[in-house]
């Protein structure tokens, strides 16, 4: 059973290793302050990328080699047109995940997805028996 959490979140938890990538810095930007001494910070990230969508994502370990954090963006596109001649992209679906192993080994989970571009995105935080795929 998951439970909705609200919270203020804080930017300035933690470093990052490499400042421009966008996926390390979730962990911190959505991190609720009332949670911040709850986690572990990750040692190191590994990195991965789809080919086919943008899509991204990553996990992050502790000292003991164990997943503590994970994170993913998905933006999925298609192609419109206004008058059949010019084609653009327009986003059909967004998804961003972040979660955090608490120290009882239950997940943090902040979730924000969007149908398209004129809705807004809706997140929510969740607590987890697993880490979230």
């Amino acid at each position: 059973m998951s439970h909705i959490l609200s919270h203020t979140t804080s930017s300035e938890r933690f470093p990052t290793s490499n400042p421009d990538d966008a996926l390390c810095d979730i962990w911190k930007k959505h991190l609720p302050i009332d949670w911040r001494n709850s986690v572990d910070q990750p040692l190191y990230m590994k990195h991965f990328s789809e080919y086919e969508i943008a899509a991204q994502r990553c996990v992050g370990y502790d000292a003991d080699e164990r997943p503590c954090f994970t994170a993913h963006q998905l933006t999925l596109t298609r192609l419109s047109s206004d008058d059949d001649e010019e084609f653009y992209e327009t986003v059909t679906y967004s998804e961003e995940l972040a979660a955090w192993r608490l120290r009882d080994d239950r997940w943090l989970m902040f979730r924000m997805s969007s149908a398209n571009q004129c809705n807004p995105s809706l997140g929510l935080y969740a607590i987890l028996p697993d880490m979230p795929r």
